[in-house]
This record gives structure tokens, sequence and C-alpha cells, in this order.
């Protein structure tokens, strides 16, 4: 995408922002649209309007009127993390419906590719593992998860509507957990609470029993996968994440070795709804995309504590 121009929604989020640097770095204009409400303007700092960038503050539910050229939209605003997304029920909502109308509109009109960030979350607490694209999901539609749940669910058939009905240049990925720098300490997932309290000296909270499995992938894998889906001409949906299962339980001790905390972990309840269990099938990435992850878990920890620990990641009042 040299000497394009992509507009990313959500692009001071913790996703958004990469993809930011990654188009940056490749040559291209890239215009943020983002209300800062979840994303942070620091995730962006280092990048200038000589660079390319131009940041518009604005809520995609309420519209994007974007002049000029644009070659691709990818959509990424919506809160993520569930503490996020259960503090802004019906703004979580509004992303996903509004706001994906205005940006499947705006690639309607600019003939841009469009990207829409799903999740792995369609396919609920699942009975089918590892879950393949074709699965249809498991959703509770009226639990206090459903607001981010469902509205994924909706944009991901807003987006196959515009598609048949307008001939928009559509594509779905569907992320699942990923993890790295610029992750927020309060955003309620497990691997930033987990190394917070680690390095606070904090105890680490496991919900539940702790047996409840996720897979997690690096943030710089999954850039790689979603810039592999705009390039490519498929219309998904295509699962994006790390096929390698590990218990939540796991991870905490995972992560306690790695920062040399002497935090004790502790149990407390499991949100209503929380998945079970949680692995992509990524035979379609493979096939389709030639991706996969490369980053081993591990060393992508490594990575994401050392930003932790530096000043920057400190909080800014």
């Amino acid at each position: 995408m040299e000497n394009k121009r992509i507009i990313i929604t959500g692009g001071a989020g913790f996703l958004g922002s990469h993809l930011c640097d990654h188009f940056l770095r490749a040559g291209a204009e890239v215009v943020c649209v983002d209300d800062f409400s979840t994303g942070r303007p620091e995730n962006l700092e280092q990048w200038s309007p000589q660079d390319g960038l131009t940041i518009t503050r604005a809520d995609v539910s309420e519209g994007i009127d974007l002049p000029g050229t644009v070659d691709a939209v990818l959509h990424f605003a919506s809160p993520a993390s569930p503490p996020a997304y259960l503090r802004r029920p019906l703004e979580t909502m509004r992303a996903g419906s509004l706001g994906t109308f205005h940006a499947l509109d705006l690639a309607r009109h600019k003939g841009a590719r469009f990207v829409l960030a799903s999740t792995s979350e369609t396919y609920g607490d699942p009975n089918v593992h590892p879950q393949p694209e074709s699965y249809w999901g498991n959703v509770n539609p009226v639990g206090p998860r459903s607001v981010y749940d469902e509205a994924k669910r909706f944009a991901e058939a807003l987006t196959m509507a515009y598609r048949r009905t307008h001939g928009v240049d559509t594509s779905i990925v569907r992320i699942f957990n990923t993890f790295g720098p610029r992750m927020r300490d309060d955003d309620g997932r497990a691997i930033p609470a987990f190394i917070t309290q680690a390095l606070t000296g904090k105890p680490l909270t496991v919900t539940g029993d702790g047996t409840q499995t996720r897979s997690f992938c690096y943030v710089d894998d999954l850039v790689a996968g979603v810039v592999g889906m705009l390039h490519s001409d498929l219309p998904g949906p295509v699962n994006l994440g790390n096929p390698q299962e590990t218990t939540i339980l796991a991870m905490a001790h995972t992560i306690r070795e790695l920062t040399g905390s002497a935090s004790p972990i502790v149990f407390v309840d499991r949100p209503v709804d929380d998945p079970t269990l949680r692995r992509p099938d990524i035979t379609a990435a493979r096939t389709q995309l030639g991706w996969a992850p490369r980053t081993p878990v591990e060393e992508g920890l490594k990575h994401t504590v050392d930003w932790f620990r530096a000043p920057a990641a400190t909080p800014v009042p």
C-alpha cells in the first residue's frame, strides 16, 4: 500500500495504532479516525503529519466525512476488552452498527477495499473446538457480553449485505486473543492484567479455576494477517490467531516467572458467559493467505513485559 491512502477507524487503539505504524513505514498516507474513548494519543506520538499521518477526532458512529481519494478502509473502532464494552454498552453497539454503516458507506463511495475487524467472540462459548469459520457459534444474545458479541455479528452481516447489494470490495477477519505493547494496564484482559499485577506486587487474579483456555497471538503477527487480508481478494471471514492453546492459570504462572514476581495467584469469580474454550482453526489463513503466527508466545510476552516496565507505559493522568 505504498503511496496509498488508508483510513483506520480506531487507529489510536491497541491494534489500530500498530496498523498505523505498518502503513506509515510502508510509505502510505494514513488517516486515523478515533474519538479517544479507549484509544490513546500517545500510541501515535512518534508520527507527525510530515510522516503521512492525519488524526481526525471523531465518533465513527456519527459519520465519516473525508474528502479526497481513499484506497482502503479498515474498521477497527470499538471497545474490545470486557471492562471497556461493559462500561460503554450502548457506544459499543453503536460502533458495531452505525459505525459499520458509515465505514462501509465511505468505502462504497470511494471505491475502496474494506476490512472489518470482527472477533472470535462471534463464536461465543463454543460447542465446536477448535473453531473454524464455518461454525455459527453459541452466543447468548441477551447476556451482558452480548453488546460486543452481537454488535460484531451484526457488523459481519452488514458487511456481507453491502458486498452483495452494492458490490463493495469487503473482507472480514475474526481476531482471536492478541497481545503486545500498548495494551492498557486497565484493559481487563488476562495478559495486561497479569503483567500489571506482577510488576506492582499485587496478587494475580485468575477467574474461575483457571482451566478455561485461550490462544494468544503477538500483535506483529496479527498485523501481518490483516495486511495479508487487505492485499487479497478474499471476502472472509478468516480467522486470525495463534492455534497454540493454553489455560489462563498456566499463563498466570508464565507471566509471574517472566517478571520474577513473588505475587501470589488468587482465584476470583468467573464472568458471566466467559468462554470455556478458545482456539482458532487457521486452515483458511494458512492456505489462502499463506499466513500463520511466527512469534513464539514467550518471546512476545518478553517484549510486552519490557514495554510495561518502561516509563512510557505509565498511564497519563
